[in-house]
């Protein structure tokens, strides 16, 4: 009885475990890529809000708390709805240990003039030195239309 011994060679051992198939995880990452393509726009969308329109720029030049007041008079601060009982309060918690206390008011044009010079006074109350309001450029507003 003889024995036949066969010589592998380097090649032949290890062909089909040493190759990556890359296919899935191309397949995953396009997944992915379309799914971030997909969501990207609606993580943009935020308070609906019509600025007034002003031929200056006026948008935050600096860092701030922003507060958006809708048309219904509902106030955001960084996108979390306040009552404005509990605004002052609420201010005085963001601002505390703050070097620049200052904030940024986009606030509906269709708002009572009153009522945005009210959450201004409680603006200041709670220890806010600067405030500064945001508005919108004619032609931004012609394009959105």
């Amino acid at each position: 009885m003889a024995f036949k011994f066969r010589s592998l060679s380097k090649r032949e051992v290890g062909t089909s475990l040493s190759e990556i198939n890359v296919t899935p995880l191309v397949d995953v990452m396009l997944v992915l890529l379309i799914i971030f393509m997909v969501t990207a726009p609606m993580l943009k969308m935020g308070i609906g809000v019509q600025l007034p329109q002003a031929e200056t720029q006026s948008a935050p030049a600096e860092k701030g708390l922003t507060l958006t007041i809708t048309s219904d008079r509902f106030i955001h601060m960084e996108g979390q709805p306040v009552n404005i009982n509990l605004l002052q309060t609420r201010l005085q918690q963001q601002l505390f240990n703050k070097e620049n206390k200052v904030i940024f008011i986009q606030a509906d044009q269709s708002l009572n003039y009153g009522y945005v010079i009210r959450v201004m006074d409680i603006a200041k109350k709670a220890g806010v030195e600067r405030v500064g309001l945001i508005t919108e450029p004619p032609e931004r507003k012609k394009r959105r239309q």
